[in-house]
């Protein structure tokens, strides 16, 4: 027994055509608009990292621009640059910029983040070690 053959599909429609440019007109390619476009003039850069905690020290009022005032609201808790970046579906690079200017411009606070030591305590080693003997 033979397999089946597979049909082909119809033939593929081609494109329609654009719609024809009046003679008065002008057809203007417009450009995308870049990520960087919501920044303002490039100052000094903070260094920041992924897990860099943000919080907001002021609420937003009418003069702030609509990210400022998305991302305001949304520090009202602290929360990490990757959070951020991904509740605003923005790359992290053009979140970093972001939130570099609004960190210059007092509108944030960053903080550390917490790090834990690398080597635990010598009494807790020296605890459990002596639990350990008791079993």
């Amino acid at each position: 027994m033979t397999p089946p053959r597979r049909r082909r599909r119809a033939a593929l429609r081609p494109l329609p055509e654009p719609p024809a440019v009046a003679a008065g007109e002008e057809k203007e390619k417009k450009a995308p608009e870049r990520l960087y476009t919501i920044s303002g003039p490039d100052g000094e850069r903070v260094p920041l990292d992924l897990v860099t905690l943000v919080v907001a020290r002021t609420e937003p009022n009418s003069s702030t621009g609509p990210e400022r005032t998305v991302v305001l609201r949304m520090c009202a808790t602290p929360l990490s640059l990757a959070e951020v970046s991904a509740y605003l579906a923005l790359p992290f690079s053009v979140v970093s910029v972001l939130i570099t200017d609004m960190l210059a411009a007092g509108l944030l606070d960053s903080r550390a983040p917490i790090v834990r030591q690398k080597i635990p305590d010598r009494s807790l080693l020296e605890a459990v070690m002596h639990g350990l003997q008791r079993l």
